[in-house]
């Protein structure tokens, strides 16, 4: 017949069948994970209170927290210009998991649509740091804190980080909200709520 005569003569004018590598469900390299997992404890103030806080932070995560300061001098909060007055971590791989499960207990696993970013990005915030297991030392007080989650793709991360070539991650593969909601609905049976 014509039509495979054609298809002989010119392949790629006949439409071939679309792999299953073009479906989003079957591409392991879209798949969504977490980049990484930022605490942070915003204390308000340098001092003794700020240091009890970062070890509470130590005590957790298991690394060094990285002090953050303040921006400028605000009168009404007590606060100076280059003021240590917060401390966070960076946590990635199995224990950033292994601390998010923890903290989304704490929260029953219900979030608020509004907690998810544009960028597919997460968080939450705890009101008392023993509610993750770390046990109450009356020394230390009590610290409430922030989860925030930076998700990425299983794949394709590093056209936007090599040092050759560098170019911007498509707009096909970047994380989005609903995509974010889906997998935490799913990974973790969450709750969504408005």
């Amino acid at each position: 017949s014509s039509l495979s005569a054609i298809s002989f003569l010119y392949p790629w004018l006949v439409s071939a069948p679309r792999s299953s590598m073009g479906d989003e469900d079957e591409n392991p390299m879209k798949a969504l994970k977490i980049e990484k997992l930022i605490l942070n404890i915003s204390v308000g103030e340098s001092g003794d209170r700020l240091t009890r806080a970062s070890k509470v932070l130590e005590d957790l995560s298991g690394q060094q927290p990285v002090f953050s300061k303040a921006r400028y001098t605000v009168r009404t909060f007590g606060i100076r210009r280059n003021e240590k007055i917060a401390c966070h971590v960076t946590i990635r791989g199995e224990k950033a998991e292994e601390l998010l499960e923890r903290g989304l207990k704490v929260k029953e696993y219900e979030l608020r649509k509004k907690n998810f970013s544009q960028t597919g990005n997460f968080g939450f915030g705890i009101m008392e740091h023993i509610d993750l297991g770390l046990k109450y030392n009356p020394s230390t007080g009590i610290y409430g804190m922030d989860f925030y989650v930076v998700m990425k793709r299983a794949g394709g991360g590093r056209v936007a980080k090599r040092r050759a070539k560098r170019t911007k991650i498509g707009f096909q593969h970047k994380c989005t909200k609903a995509e974010t909601q889906k997998w935490f609905v799913d990974k973790y049976e969450g709750i969504l709520t408005n």
